[in-house]
């Protein structure tokens, strides 16, 4: 292709009328074809042909067409099948396997593109784009990160969560911990052991695929006032990082839900169903809590809202243990950008790759991404971005609407300003600002949120700025060494806690304390012990590289 993308700055709204003609070559515009840029994404679940608004919005503007694959049926092997063949897409996001794909020679340095055109991800990045750096060893720069680098936390998840219905019923009460959580429950299926016409139920989880991760394993975090960092615990004074299995405090939160399967507030296909199943029996308005990230199970939000329950729908709850924790779900992360979509050594298009890419980074791009195509999502009013109400209504009960309209697909795991960056306009960039959620919230949510004397539900949560900011960012976000034994510990590990949790939590109570101390022991056999060391290293690796180590 003899065609080349337009350089833009990240103030790159003046150029818009320019590019809504086409895609332009310097000095003039190009009728060719557009440029088909292949991308794996080890993120992505579900097929897109890359044909909705969005994406059409982003071919007329840049000439680039994405041809996107994606893992099928959680396949793992993927990557490393691209390393044994040395066949590979033009860009990848390779997320854990980025090491592997480096040693093997596969994964451009972006260091000198990122200084001769880069302009847009400069400003995007700023002062964070060190810690876009591979290792103290290797400080090269293969990957442009994902999540925003500039965000308010304005939302939360990962909590257990309940009704809105059942905190109405109940009065509105404080529910600070597990044990005020199950008395809710209890009290609520007392009263209403079916909800139309169908059994009520307490609690449900979806144990049965990688959603385990989601809602058996972190929440347990949450609950222990830790935030989240995946599998791992990081004690950020000494930096020592620990398999969070191993932490006492995790061992009495399945030892809850251990409890709660015995008294019959488990849903008993918790561990069984599938994720349509789970979806489907949330849509019905049944089920009183869960412990979930909204992301998982927005289609049921959808599909209720659309039914007219919004009373049926989930509060967060900043529930632990015990009231001496605090929960932590709120606080800030700070920018991590550990990975990110990377070009590779194969591909023939590398310039126009990182041109495309240095256009998403820009202000005009991340409008797009976010809030649509205007005059079809949104509309200008006083010089700001007002969200037309049909989409608005689209937005909250439709449970396609983002494979639909493009909107939200082409944020992760691509460059982000993030939902706290102000633009040109003095806007946020992203659609979740203060406003405009409370503006979505439902009656039934306003409601409450006023019993509790609060505007938005992260109100009742500790305030992000109390918390402090990570010093290491997030754990799950570490790219091990390929050379490294640590990642092959943690399968095994994760794949041994999967099996050992879940039969301790559907054991009996007499039973919990036999399964769980042999779970630790087989931990132990297998290295974790290891891996921990290997893990504790790179966190403190990690804040030398970023400067917040002590």
């Amino acid at each position: 292709m003899k065609t080349k993308l337009i350089k833009k700055s990240v103030l790159s709204l003046g150029t818009l009328a320019l590019s809504l003609g086409g895609f332009i070559n310097i000095g003039q515009v190009s009728a060719e074809e557009p440029l088909t840029l292949t991308f794996f994404s080890a993120d992505l679940t579900t097929d897109d042909p890359f044909t909705n608004p969005v994406a059409q919005e982003i071919t007329k503007r840049t000439g680039v067409k994405l041809e996107l694959s994606h893992p099928v049926g959680g396949d793992e092997q993927a990557i490393p099948l691209m390393i044994a063949s040395g066949d590979y897409p033009d860009m990848i996001f390779a997320k854990g396997d980025l090491n592997k794909m480096i040693d093997a020679g596969a994964i451009l340095p972006l260091d000198d593109l990122i200084e001769e055109k880069g302009e847009n991800i400069k400003a995007m990045y700023g002062d964070q784009i060190d810690r876009l750096r591979n290792s103290l060893e290797d400080p090269q720069i293969y990957h442009l990160g994902t999540a925003g680098v500039k965000n308010q936390i304005l939302k939360t998840g990962g909590t257990v969560q309940l009704q809105i219905e059942v905190l109405k019923e109940l009065g509105y009460p404080e529910i600070k911990t597990l044990e005020d959580f199950e008395n809710a429950l209890i009290t609520y299926k007392e009263k209403y052991p079916e909800i139309d016409g169908q059994e009520t139920i307490g609690l449900s989880l979806l144990g049965s695929d990688w959603r385990w991760l989601i809602t058996v394993g972190n929440p347990a975090g949450f609950a222990a006032g830790f935030q989240d960092d995946g599998q791992w615990y990081v004690d950020e004074e000494t930096g020592e990082t620990h398999y969070k299995f191993m932490m006492p405090e995790f061992k009495e939160y399945f030892k809850w839900l251990n409890h709660m399967n015995d008294i019959g507030l488990l849903d008993p296909e918790s561990f069984t169903q599938t994720y349509d199943t789970y979806i489907s029996k949330l849509s019905t308005g049944r089920v009183l809590g869960i412990a979930d990230q909204e992301w998982d199970y927005n289609q049921a939000l959808a599909v209720l809202k659309q039914d007219g329950k919004n009373n049926r729908i989930w509060a967060p709850l900043p529930v632990t243990l015990n009231e001496d924790l605090i929960s932590m779900s709120t606080r800030d992360s700070g920018y991590t950008g550990t990975t990110g979509i990377s070009i590779t050594t194969t591909s023939e298009h590398q310039e126009e790759a990182f041109e495309f890419l240095d256009w998403m980074a820009s202000e005009e791009a991340q409008i797009l991404v976010n809030w649509g195509v205007e005059d079809i999502n949104y509309e200008i009013k006083d010089g700001k971005r007002v969200q037309l109400e049909e989409d608005r209504k689209n937005a909250e009960t439709n449970p396609n609407y983002s494979i639909e309209s493009g909107i939200g697909a082409y944020i992760w795991p691509f460059p982000q300003l993030g939902a706290g960056h102000i633009d040109s306009t003095g806007q946020t960039i992203g659609r979740d600002s203060k406003e405009l959620i409370v503006e979505n919230y439902s009656d039934a949510e306003k409601e409450a949120l006023e019993a509790y004397n609060a505007e938005l539900w992260v109100d009742t949560f500790p305030k992000t700025e109390d918390l402090g900011v990570s010093k290491h960012g997030r754990a799950y976000e570490y790219v091990i060494p390929a050379s490294s034994d640590a990642a092959i510990i943690q399968q095994k590990a994760d794949d041994l806690t999967t099996q050992k949790v879940t039969q301790a939590i559907l054991a009996k109570p007499e039973e919990f304390d036999a399964i769980w101390d042999g779970m630790i022991e087989e931990l132990i056999a297998i290295g974790i012990e290891d891996a921990e060391k290997e893990m504790t290293q790179l966190t403190l690796d990690r804040m030398e590289l970023w400067g917040t180590k002590e």
